[in-house]
């Protein structure tokens, strides 16, 4: 089994910055993609960013320019760095990972979840 724990979340103000970090642990022979999504209240889980193992990274929209994604596969970590944030940007944040096991099986795991909130 893999798990994926959170961290990093909490209460910004706008124009505010937070990290956000993940970290697979378990039977992982490697990781390829990481990416993080989020879902706000009423609304479908969207896709933030992601980054391959060779670290391509790709951005939805609104968040470029504004958040950074990056990893370090030693400690099959990824991370979300998110500066400028809107109040728009408030949701619960998951981090995913596809992983493939040591029993060369490949699988999707998230993470718990992670309130960001940004509000003055």
């Amino acid at each position: 089994q893999v798990q994926l724990v959170e961290s990093g979340g909490g209460l910004v103000q706008p124009g505010g910055s937070l990290r956000l970090s993940c970290t697979a642990a378990g039977r992982i022979f490697s990781i390829n993609a990481m990416g993080w999504y989020r879902q706000a209240p009423g609304k479908q889980r969207e896709l933030v960013a992601t980054i391959t193992r060779d670290s391509i990274t790709n951005y939805e929209d609104s968040v470029k320019g504004r958040f950074t994604i990056s990893r370090d596969n030693a400690k099959n970590t990824v991370s979300l760095q998110m500066n400028s944030l809107k109040p728009e940007d408030t949701a619960v944040y998951y981090c995913n990972m596809n992983v493939l096991g040591l029993t060369w099986v490949r699988s999707d795991y998230w993470g718990q979840g992670t309130q960001v909130t940004v509000s003055s």
